[in-house]
């Protein structure tokens, strides 16, 4: 497994082993030993899987309490993933760390705890896999608008396909901060 710290403390992006033969390939998406030894060291209680097509954007999300750290797999696809730091105290408060993740790269991000996450979809479907830190809470989720010209996200999309939520999200300059 191979470990590339970004821009962001604690984001990492991770390239799992992925071995192939004739019949196809395996890869071990997760296992606590590694990961922990890597950096990843809370533990994971829920896991979720989205399917959309091209062009639908989700996020920034956050939840201000029960903050969630996530592990981001795509088994299907290809999207742009993207981490927002919202730790007042982190050298990088306020950054964004975007990265291609697909099924043929087996790429994985690791976005600790007190970041947004978002993403988009760049193939015609995607299917994509995270484990979570905490547990969902509606009354605890935010939206960052995917827009914010404060953050400047170098989206690779024009017209993106968002949810209402997602659509009325909040400027950066008006988010719930972490310490």
């Amino acid at each position: 497994m191979k470990i590339q710290e970004t821009i962001i403390p604690g984001v990492l992006l991770i390239e799992p082993a992925v071995f192939h033969d004739e019949r196809g390939y395996f890869w071990e998406t997760y296992q606590a030993h590694r990961y922990t030894e890597a950096g990843v060291e809370l533990p994971f209680v829920q896991d979720n899987h989205s399917r959309s097509m091209r062009d639908v954007l989700r996020g920034l999300h956050y939840q201000r309490e029960q903050p969630q750290g996530k592990l981001v797999s795509v088994i299907r696809g290809e999207i742009f993933d993207v981490a927002v730091d919202l730790r007042r105290s982190s050298r990088s408060f306020g950054q964004w760390f975007g990265v291609t993740l697909s099924a043929e790269n087996h790429r994985q991000l690791y976005i600790p705890p007190h970041l947004a996450h978002g993403f988009c979809v760049l193939s015609d479907l995607a299917d994509v896999v995270y484990k979570c830190t905490d547990l969902y809470d509606p009354r605890y989720e935010r939206t960052i608008r995917w827009d914010d010209p404060n953050l400047a996200i170098d989206w690779p999309l024009n017209k993106p396909i968002l949810s209402g939520k997602d659509a009325g999200g909040d400027l950066f300059s008006d988010a719930e901060y972490f310490s």
